[in-house]
């Protein structure tokens, strides 16, 4: 069954990336394209670099989205027109904004788009390594049994003190005395002398 799940699982995934592979190849679809093969080529390259303003970073010239074509009509219409690449790089900004590049120019208004990324990079790895500096500190603390504190020595000080004062309590030897007394262990007629004995 997990097999069988596993690759049922497998085949779903090349049928995602064969269909969003499938919609990307037909996103520029044929009755856009220009007849001079030279125009529709500067087309695809200046669609390459025009953001959809309606998709999640995809360039035109990958969006099937119904705003995507308009405006590779709009660019198609531009070099028809006779524009340069510049100049119908500069309307499609001047219509749309900044924001339809997809690499936009390093100025006051987009100083955001470059500096950002970085700027929390750092700041991430900065909070990741003291994150990890503190963990390894408190690793380290941890390594040994906590000391006892005035208030707990004096507890357990009280309460030994209360056991070795109490007559009514049987006296045992402790197992550490016991191995020394007999370190290859209690012979069968020392146990009982062993227990009667005080330490």
């Amino acid at each position: 069954m997990r097999r069988f799940l596993a690759v049922s699982m497998i085949l779903t995934a090349f049928a995602m990336a064969a269909l969003v592979s499938g919609t990307l190849a037909l996103a520029v679809e044929p009755d856009e394209m220009l007849d001079d093969p030279a125009l529709e080529a500067r087309a695809r390259e200046l669609s390459k670099v025009l953001r959809c303003v309606v998709c999640q970073n995809q360039s035109i010239d990958d969006s099937a989205a119904d705003i995507a074509r308009d405006m590779r009509l709009l660019v198609r219409e531009r070099l028809v027109a006779g524009d340069t690449d510049s100049q119908t790089i500069d309307h499609m900004v001047a219509r749309y904004g900044d924001y339809v590049l997809l690499r936009p120019p390093f100025q006051t208004n987009t100083l955001a788009l470059w500096v950002g990324p970085p700027l929390m990079a750092v700041v991430v790895a900065t909070l990741a390594l003291l994150f990890f500096r503190v963990y390894q500190r408190e690793q380290g603390a941890r390594t040994g049994p906590e000391p006892l504190t005035p208030t707990d020595r004096a507890q357990l000080d009280a309460l030994v003190e209360k056991l070795a004062a109490d007559p009514g309590r049987p006296r045992r030897k402790s197992s550490l005395r016991a191995e020394i007394d007999h370190p290859f262990g209690a012979r069968e007629g020392d146990s009982g002398e062993s227990d009667n004995r005080t330490t």
